[in-house]
């Protein structure tokens, strides 16, 4: 196991085609070539580098090049804080980022994972659906996936939420109470975030809120389709996201390679919440799981070559 000394990690401003920067940073192995690529995908109004960095720096260890990016309006970004006009725009920003990465010559022939946490796990699945045979599996951890039907506006609502959103987006009325004591046990950390300038503190916005419920409506209804390897891991005791639409997610999804799993008496900030023993649980499934996947191959790179012979042999009859 690599000791903290023995990682690299690197910052930078990269150009989103609307003609913002946003924060990215990874975290490399620095001594040999990492086993695979984790691309980490954060929750609403978190941010990868200060809340993300405990999570990265695990995964390095074990030998895995880690990849974040703040979205627009989140972290370091720019962008109205807090302020999601198009949930596709997310999903366009990080695909062009992480995709770049996956794509350089030393990249090409290593396995790649998306990691999302929360509305990041949303983020995961709508990666995946843009890209179906792309990405050789997630990790899915307390994933929005889904409005609970006590949380689900009416259809009057909605649609004058859909109103208001286009004129006024950016105004914070959406109340909700403060999830920072319910969803992380460890009573430090919820003073680290609330001390950590680049996470959201207030209010959701208009456009936000409805972006949020648009796509968590769109997921709900397309989990049939999910059909990459994914582990899917939720605390039993998550009072944020529902832990029975993560069973949902289990039981309708098109994978033939998926595994659920539970943690009595654990939050919902699973990654950096709770005590360290409950840590060493949770990353102990998570690197267990991405070791066996990585160490069976990458059955995407072999239907690649294969795609690649069948089209050199056409071109050349």
């Amino acid at each position: 196991m690599a000791s903290e000394a023995e990682i690299k990690y690197d910052e930078e401003y990269v150009w989103n085609s609307r003609g913002l920067k946003l924060f990215a940073c990874r975290w490399l192995p620095a001594n040999g070539s990492p086993k695979a690529l984790i691309f980490l995908c954060h929750g609403y109004a978190m941010e990868c580098s200060i809340t993300m960095k405990s999570t990265a720096t695990r995964l390095a260890k074990a030998g895995y090049a880690v990849y974040g990016i703040d979205y627009e309006g989140h972290g370091k970004s720019e962008g109205v804080p807090g302020l999601v006009m198009n949930f596709d725009f997310v999903i366009d920003d990080c695909s062009e980022h992480f995709t770049t990465i996956c794509e350089k010559a030393e990249n090409k022939k290593k396995m790649r994972y998306l990691m999302g946490e929360s509305m990041g796990g949303a983020v995961a699945l709508l990666l995946h659906r843009k890209k179906p045979q792309y990405w050789d599996g997630a990790i899915l951890v307390a994933p929005m996936c889904k409005i609970s039907e006590e949380m689900r506006p009416n259809t009057v609502v909605v649609s004058v939420l859909s109103a208001l959103s286009k004129v006024v987006p950016s105004w914070r009325i959406v109340p909700i109470p403060d999830i920072i004591d319910v969803a992380f046990k460890v009573p430090e950390v919820r003073e680290e975030i609330r001390a950590n300038q680049y996470c959201y503190k207030g209010n959701p916005r208009l456009r936000t809120a409805y972006e949020l419920m648009r796509v968590s409506t769109e997921i709900e209804q397309s989990l049939h389709e999910v059909s990459l390897p994914f582990l899917v891991l939720h605390g039993e005791e998550d009072q944020v996201t529902d832990k029975a639409v993560s069973k949902q997610l289990y039981d309708v999804a098109a994978s033939s390679d998926k595994t659920l799993k539970f943690y009595p008496k654990m939050w919902h900030g699973l990654l950096y919440g709770e005590p360290p023993e409950n840590l060493q649980i949770v990353f102990s499934d998570i690197i267990g799981w991405i070791e066996q996947k990585t160490h069976h191959g990458n059955s995407r790179l072999e239907r690649e070559l294969k795609e690649e012979h069948e089209h050199l042999v056409k071109s050349d009859l």
